[in-house]
């Protein structure tokens, strides 16, 4: 990922994080996927491979994107105030900028 994508990324996140659009943390991805409120998912770099692949299947199933971000769980944390390896944008137009700056990565 260039840094101009995480820049971008990075300020997204921090506007949808203030405007109460986010759901952190695995279980609770999980959780808002099966209630149909997440619109997209979005990964640390640093996200453990079973962690992304039980990700994937989760949001696979109930036909939410998952988009793979430049940022680390750390630099998520520092965003969001948590420090998680997965996001959920419960917001369809944020979920829309992310996957335009992120390229709908699966």
């Amino acid at each position: 990922m260039n840094l101009e994508k995480n820049r971008k990324t990075a300020d997204l996140l921090t506007i949808c994080n203030k405007a109460r659009k986010t759901v952190k943390g695995f279980d609770s991805v999980k959780q808002c996927a099966a209630e149909g409120k997440a619109f997209c998912v979005i990964t640390a770099s640093d996200a453990s491979p079973k962690t992304i692949k039980e990700t994937e299947f989760v949001c696979g199933r109930y036909g939410v994107p998952v988009l793979a971000s430049g940022l680390s769980k750390d630099e998520l944390a520092g965003l969001c105030g948590k420090s998680t390896a997965v996001v959920a944008v419960t917001d369809k137009g944020f979920a829309e900028a992310f996957g335009r700056i992120l390229g709908a990565e699966k």
